[in-house]
């Protein structure tokens, strides 16, 4: 029987780089993860260019094929208007260069004609280029952008007896609108003996650079705010009054939920201020919600009158589980454009063994990660968890 073959050292090493290679490209993803990718950024990309396309006038202007046409003509103008003028041209231009058919001429026209379609892939490639290009900036600037936005949030929980905290955030893009936070008041209020725990979930309307920036902004806010001897509804009052002065007529409020907790009884004043109702699981099981509160800040009002914001009052106990969290959680959907929703979230929170605040969090994470899959993410998603262990 003969012996199979030894590779050529040469040939080996081919295979090797030629691997090397394709991990770096794939980053170690398999094909099937490469193309749920694919197919998800395709969604994406059509949902981008989709909302430039008047559908109706398309529909009564061309049925059958000719729809077919006429809908990807529409697609193409979307996509041609996204670009500056100068590309736009040389977008059309390799295109035109593109349809002209080869073979149709013989002698040096078809040598002519082989050298027009190669310049039209010359444009293309230069146009893949320089948008490229401008990708790379634009994600540079947002990787500064996102350092900046880390510094404004904490990266562990501060250290009250008692009280185990963790939190967690997944940005849809680079930065996020979402906002969390839990510190200890640096000055004491007036009818308070030691100084409170402050928790804070908060999200503006809207998704990465203006969201970000708004965020920025209600983060400074708050800080000033919480550094005087103030309670908690002047602190929603002054909130409000700034996310108003700064909404752009109601069109960027933002939700919040805010609650100051004494470090000795446990009792905890709240606030939610248009947001999602929190969750507390008491150590016997019994689910409540938190909505006392009124609608998101920034909201214009038709009076000069200010807007009021009850306050609610809970008496924490040991064992008791709260989770904070903002709509990106239960409106987290998969390819089947299904939401994870409340209906999978409380059973989530409710069957949760007892755990540390991080575990919780972390398996709260993984259920909605299990769910979506391989679907982009679609908006921000934050939670904080709160336990009471003494």
């Amino acid at each position: 029987m003969a012996a199979t073959p030894t590779p050529a050292p040469a040939t080996k090493s081919r295979r090797h780089h030629l691997r090397d290679f394709w991990e770096r490209v794939t980053e170690g993803r398999g094909l099937e993860q490469l193309g749920s990718q694919f197919v998800s950024d395709a969604k994406a990309s059509y949902a981008l260019y989709s909302k430039d396309v008047d559908w109706d006038e398309v529909g009564r202007s061309s049925h059958g094929p000719g729809r077919i046409w006429r809908s990807a003509w529409a697609l193409f103008q979307a996509m041609l208007m996204k670009l500056t003028p100068a590309r736009r041209v040389l977008l059309l231009l390799a295109v035109a260069l593109l349809l002209v058919q080869p073979g149709v001429h013989w002698g040096t026209d078809r040598q002519v004609t082989l050298n027009l379609a190669g310049f039209g892939v010359a444009i293309l490639f230069l146009l893949l280029a320089v948008e490229l290009a401008d990708r790379v900036t634009m994600k540079r600037d947002l990787e500064i952008a996102r350092e900046i936005q880390q510094w404004l949030v904490p990266d562990h929980a501060p250290s009250v007896p008692g009280v185990d905290i963790a939190f967690a955030t997944r940005p849809q893009n680079t930065v996020a609108g979402d906002y969390y936070d839990a510190f200890l008041r640096p000055v004491t209020p007036q009818e308070s003996i030691t100084p409170p725990l402050l928790v804070v979930v908060a999200d503006v309307a809207g998704k990465s650079v203006p969201a970000a920036l708004l965020m920025a902004t209600f983060q400074a806010s708050l800080s000033a705010l919480a550094a005087t001897p103030v309670t908690l509804d002047e602190i929603v009052v002054g909130l409000d009054r700034y996310c108003r002065a700064h909404s752009l007529d109601g069109r960027r409020f933002t939700t919040a939920f805010l609650a100051e907790i004494n470090a000795k009884t446990r009792e905890m004043i709240y606030v939610n201020a248009g947001h999602n109702d929190p969750i507390l699981r008491r150590a016997s099981g019994q689910i409540e919600r938190l909505p006392t509160g009124g609608p998101p800040f920034g909201l214009p009002l038709f009076t000069d009158d200010v807007l009021p914001y009850p306050s609610g009052r809970i008496q924490l106990q040991t064992g008791d589980l709260l989770f904070i969290f903002t709509d990106g959680v239960v409106e987290a959907v998969n390819d089947s454009a299904e939401e994870y929703g409340e209906a999978r979230l409380l059973p989530c929170i409710q069957n949760a063994p007892p755990q540390t605040s991080e575990e919780t969090l972390k398996r709260v994470m993984a259920d909605v990660n299990a769910f979506v899959g391989d679907a982009r993410q679609h908006d921000d998603i934050t939670c904080l968890v709160l336990r009471v262990t003494a």
